[in-house]
This record gives C-alpha cells, structure tokens and sequence, in this order.
C-alpha cells in the first residue's frame, strides 16, 4: 500500500528524473482536486439557493382566483394532449374588482358554467399553479447537483487539458533530448 502512494506522490518527491513539468502538473492537479471540491459545493449551493428562492417569489406572486369555465373543458373524440387537461376558456374577477378572460388548461369533462380554481400572476394574468414545497426542494437539490457536476466537469476538463499539454511539451523535450544523444554518438534517429 505505501508503494502505490509512493508511486502517486512521484511528483512531490525528489527524484533526478523529475522535471519542471512534473512539479507543474502536480501543483495543477492539487489545485484541480480543491477547485473541484469547493467549486462543486459553492456552485451547488449557490444553483439551489437561488432555485428555492425564485420558487418562493412565484408561490408569492400567484394567486387562487375562483372562475368559471365559459367554453372548453368537454371531452372530445380526439385524445386530449397531456391527458386529462385541455384547453379552456375561464371568466373571473380579481379581487380589485376587475373582470378578466382568459385561455387555460382545465380538467376534460368539466361542463361550461362550472367553478374552477385558476391562478393568477401579480398583473392579473393566468398563470401555472405554483410548484409545492416538495417539489421545489427536489427541484433545487437537482439543480444544485447538476450545478456542481457541471463544476467539477469544467475544472477536470481543464486540468486534463493542461496536462495534455505539458504531456506534448515534455514529449519535445524527449525528441530533442534524444536528437542531441543520437548526434553526440554519431547516429541519426530514425
């Protein structure tokens, strides 16, 4: 076991084969290691952050409002899209007074002249209903993954990309490296 750490700290050891590159690429990868971690944690927490709370302000901003179904709503030969809803045309009042139509998806088989219950935005405008509690928080914890796996992908991509770099500058090295022998020997390499 201690040889296999021995064998991945390579880089941090003193060792007359070890490059500049080698200390490089191993400070690379140290820094890949702690950007990965703490840019996963805070770009997952920041995504999750900020879903709940855009979440919280579109439950403030929508509002039940009591309608009632003008036309739509009836079951027709055709399947409805979406299975049980279709669309609607709904006639309500805000409480300011105002009255309002509007088009919007309602459960198929309600008959005109029925109540429903439709959500309004600030402006008065019919809007989705909010999402639940639960369904934000899974949302936001989804989210806050995606964002920190996004994190860690950047971050890995470009230390792999750094070290396909070095890799190439050291491949250089080594031709060059050899040419300089071959020549100092009197071959050519081939």
């Amino acid at each position: 076991m201690a040889r296999r750490a021995g064998m991945w700290l390579w880089r941090w050891q003193r060792n007359p084969l070890r490059r500049t590159s080698d200390v490089v690429e191993a400070w690379i990868l140290a820094a890949a290691w702690v950007l990965a971690v703490v840019g996963a944690l805070v770009a997952g927490l920041l995504t999750a952050g900020v879903m709940q709370q855009n979440a919280q302000r579109a439950r403030a901003q929508s509002h039940p409002v009591s309608a009632v179904l003008t036309e739509g709503g009836s079951r027709s030969t055709a399947r409805p899209a979406g299975g049980a809803l279709v669309w609607g045309t709904v006639h309500w009042t805000d409480p300011d007074g105002s009255v309002h139509t509007g088009r919007t998806r309602v459960p198929s088989g309600v008959a005109a002249g029925s109540r429903l219950t439709v959500w309004t935005n600030g402006h008065g405008a019919l809007t989705s209903p909010p999402a639940s509690a639960a369904d934000t928080a899974f949302q936001a914890v989804l989210g806050g993954l995606w964002a920190g796996t996004a994190t860690v992908g950047l971050v890995v991509g470009g230390a792999k990309l750094a070290q396909n770099r070095l890799d190439h500058r050291r491949d250089a090295q080594w031709a060059e490296e050899w040419a300089r022998m071959d020549a100092r020997w009197g071959r050519m390499t081939g």
